[in-house]
């Protein structure tokens, strides 16, 4: 029987394994790892961002100068006048 040489060893592949490739990573990180810990990020920090704009609407100071900035919805967030003819109390 021949012994097992390193060389020997390489040049032997069966055509039932498993097929390896190098898969390129950083500190154990590979590129799908890294992508779908970014969209789980980037969903909770959705959540919380808008959890914070319905819990901060209600502030005057956040409504005038975040909420009012915002292009198409700003005018929606400005505080309208009531004239004093209209006002029941």
């Amino acid at each position: 029987m021949v012994s097992q040489t390193p060389f020997r060893a390489a040049e032997f592949k069966s055509a039932f394994g498993p097929k390896y490739a190098f898969q390129p990573n950083f500190r154990g990180i590979n590129a799908q790892t890294a992508t779908r810990y970014g969209f789980r990020a980037a969903t909770l920090g959705g959540g919380l961002g808008v959890a914070l704009i319905l819990y901060a609407s209600s502030l005057p100071r956040f409504r005038a100068d975040v909420l009012s900035k915002f292009p198409v919805v700003g005018g929606l967030f400005e505080k309208q006048e009531v004239h004093p003819a209209d006002n029941p109390f």
